[in-house]
């Protein structure tokens, strides 16, 4: 079986049970421990019974160590820094063989089992970035990213961990600073620090906005398959990472820096999906919680239209048009057309 673990709040509400249920369509034997970050989400998220599930309040997790920090950072510093705790958390509590932090804006289209067998015998595993050239931020970002790491409960995997979170505890802003950004940069020279850390090869394990420029997709059998551009080597698509994918209010928007140039191939086969799965787990959301308001739903639109294109849209509207009918609230989708979208 393998293990996961995530946290969000109430903000990535929809995106981390799309997250999940992505994994059980495409997972057979796995188990989530999902971090709540605010008692709204852990209410819900209770009340949901998610079969493949346990959900952890901040109640349970935070340490001394933690709540002594906690105070000195803004709130996605403070989930920065839990990342590594979460991990550590889990492979204790629930005496774990190993655990994968994975990020909740994830949305997984094959059996992420693949990714985890590739490291072997070593007891860590790490994604890279694989930036696109024109988007490479190593210097600053880091070589690799906090998206999907894995931790085996050995000695060596447990030396690695608690470095990790000893060094986040200490120092974890949104800021460089001596070489550091967050909690990502850390991982820059794990390779030549520890002799346990594989570096996934899966080209399906890691694609991002930063990346996804070099790879065209199509649909064989249900499944996504992507191809490098150069080369014609050819994955399975195991998971997106839908970085930046805000929910807006106002006439406010906010895009990554840089803008990362998406193209049609992209919002079909992949942007199309996560349209339908945040959908989906919005309906879930309604039906524990009918205080969500039609507002929530248009700001998923609203950030699509800024970073794709307003050509792009039209798929759409029907799944938010469906949701709509299905709650007897079909006179909100004015609200929509108010920020003309269509």
């Amino acid at each position: 079986m393998l293990k996961f673990c995530t946290l969000f709040n109430t903000t990535y509400l929809s995106r981390g049970l799309a997250m999940y249920n992505s994994l059980k369509q495409h997972c057979e034997d796995f188990h989530l421990y999902i971090f709540a970050f605010d008692s709204n989400s852990y209410e819900l998220l209770s009340k949901m019974n998610l079969e493949h599930a346990t959900i952890v309040s901040l109640r349970e997790f935070e340490n001394e160590r933690l709540l002594n920090i906690k105070g000195g950072r803004t709130a996605g510093e403070y989930c920065w820094t839990c990342a590594s705790s979460t991990i550590k958390y889990c492979i204790a509590a629930f005496d774990l063989d190993h655990c994968t932090y994975i990020d909740a804006d994830l949305l997984f289209f094959s059996d992420p089992t693949a990714l985890v067998a590739e490291m072997g015998e070593q007891s860590v595993l790490i994604t890279e970035h694989r930036y696109t050239p024109k988007y490479d931020q190593s210097a600053t970002s880091g070589v690799y990213c906090v998206q999907f790491v894995t931790f085996k409960n050995n000695a060596a995997g447990m030396e690695v961990l608690n470095w990790w979170v000893d060094a986040c505890i200490t120092w974890c802003f949104n800021r460089m600073e001596d070489n550091k950004f967050g909690d990502q940069k850390y991982l820059d020279d794990w390779t030549t620090r520890f002799d346990c850390v594989h570096v996934l090869q899966h080209l399906g394990g890691g694609v991002a906005p930063w990346n996804v420029q070099q790879y065209s997709f199509n649909d064989k059998a249900k499944a996504v398959k992507g191809t490098v551009m150069e080369g014609n080597e050819n994955f399975d698509l195991v998971f997106y990472h839908y970085h930046d994918f805000h929910y807006l209010k106002g006439d406010n928007y906010c895009l990554s820096n840089p803008v990362y140039i998406l193209d049609r191939n992209v919002v079909k086969h992949i942007y199309k999906p996560y349209a339908k799965a945040l959908s989906t787990a919005k309906a879930q959301i309604f039906d524990v919680n009918k205080e969500i308001t039609a507002h929530e739903l248009v700001d998923d639109l609203r950030w699509i239209k800024e970073v794709i294109g307003r050509s792009v849209l039209f798929f759409l509207r029907g799944y938010y048009k469906n949701f709509y009918r299905q709650r007897s609230i079909e006179q909100s989708f004015l609200s929509i057309k108010t920020f003309n979208i269509f």
